[in-house]
């Protein structure tokens, strides 16, 4: 991770951030997943924010970034859940008979910061798990 500059500020803030499709659907597969991933770099690109680490799943998502403190965790997760969720209901509407009532995303998320046990090291490592997982790697422990 490197010190970023922004007007008026230097930070080196990043987070990892984990949610669901609505009804921990598996929603997330083919090109909605891959259109996921671009819609998450493309929005992470016009906002700057910069992703580390980002592994899209059948049921849930997982970013590793950093951004601009004049962002909340909450805005920037807002920011992502609402650009993703109209374009995949206007792109797949396939979609829209899994996910009755018109939301994409659960309401929820979880947030963890880089800290002196959780490294950025480690949060990567566990992102790069879930890919390998699905080849049948063993599971990773965190803690």
């Amino acid at each position: 991770m490197a010190i970023r500059r922004a007007s008026h500020c230097v930070y080196d803030t990043c987070y990892h951030l984990v949610w669901a499709p609505k009804y921990r659907k598996w929603v997330l597969q083919g090109a909605i997943r891959q259109r996921v991933r671009e819609l998450f770099c493309e929005i992470a690109g016009h906002h700057g924010f910069e992703i580390e680490a980002l592994e899209v799943d059948k049921d849930h998502v997982h970013l590793f970034l950093s951004f601009p403190p004049k962002y909340s965790i909450g805005a920037v997760v807002g920011l992502l859940k609402a650009v993703s969720a109209k374009e995949i209901r206007e792109e797949f509407p396939e979609v829209r008979k899994q996910l009755w009532g018109g939301e994409c995303w659960e309401d929820g998320y979880v947030v963890r910061t880089v800290g002196d046990k959780v490294t950025a090291d480690v949060i990567k490592k566990y992102i790069r798990f879930h890919e390998a997982k699905k080849r049948g790697a063993e599971q990773l422990d965190l803690f």
